[in-house]
């Protein structure tokens, strides 16, 4: 495992697990979470895959920013698909696909080059290789 010299700590809690509440101790996300309709909630709030698809996007985006060194990236889009489903041993997982649109890569090629360089840099990627799919793409 490899180990990090902390230079920020998010803090963040649950009551009600998904049925429930959620709130960080600065106080800027602070709202209720359901079960998605899809999975027998519902729904009408946000739930953990969408919270999880919206950091995984963002921390993403500023690893492509690090490896781009000079491609322009102000039209960059990624998109996270966070899924949940059942594991053959009954219990749950998760799985990802990551498409990135990179306009300013210049073509396919070149923007799949940055999309594999961020995937190698990425905190969210590396906390998730070898725990769950996790399927990274350039696209048009």
């Amino acid at each position: 495992m490899e180990k990090i010299t902390i230079d920020y700590t998010a803090t963040a809690v649950n009551t009600g697990g998904r049925k429930g509440h959620v709130k960080t101790d600065d106080g800027q996300l602070d709202f209720d979470v359901a079960m998605p309709k899809e999975i027998g909630g519902p729904g009408g709030k946000t739930n953990p895959e969408q919270l999880f698809a919206a950091g995984y996007a963002a921390c993403f985006g500023g690893a492509l920013g690090a490896v781009a060194k000079g491609v322009k990236l102000d039209d960059a889009e990624i998109t996270v698909k966070a899924h949940l489903g059942k594991t053959d041993n009954g219990g749950f997982g998760l799985a990802v696909d990551i498409h990135c649109k990179i306009p300013g890569a210049g073509s396919l090629e070149e923007a799949q080059k940055l999309v594999d360089a961020a995937h190698q840099v990425c905190p969210y990627s590396k906390a998730t290789r070898g725990n769950i799919e996790v399927n990274v793409k350039a696209v048009e």
